[in-house]
């Protein structure tokens, strides 16, 4: 248990931070999942679409510090090759 003030400071920031992560991959991986919808429907315009709404939410998480920055690249790239082998 957290005896220092600053010990105790800290532990109320990790906990606001924890919360705003959890909330930012949690609206990432729905984006993520949306364009993985619409690809499973072979729908290629709503795939296009929702990938191009997906990609700004996940290289912004990188920024953020919630994703590692191959980690969001390697995503969107099979997820951009899969929208485009769609016929």
């Amino acid at each position: 248990m957290a005896n220092t003030p600053q010990s105790k400071k800290r532990a109320r920031q990790t906990e606001r931070r924890y919360a705003v992560n959890k909330a930012r991959r949690s609206r990432i991986r729905t984006h993520l999942r949306k364009v993985e919808e619409a690809i499973a429907s072979g729908d290629k315009d709503a795939a296009q679409a929702a990938l191009r709404a997906a990609q700004p939410e996940v290289m912004r998480g990188v920024t953020k510090g919630v994703f590692h920055k191959n980690t969001a690249s390697r995503k969107i790239s099979r997820l951009a090759s899969r929208v485009k082998a769609l016929g």
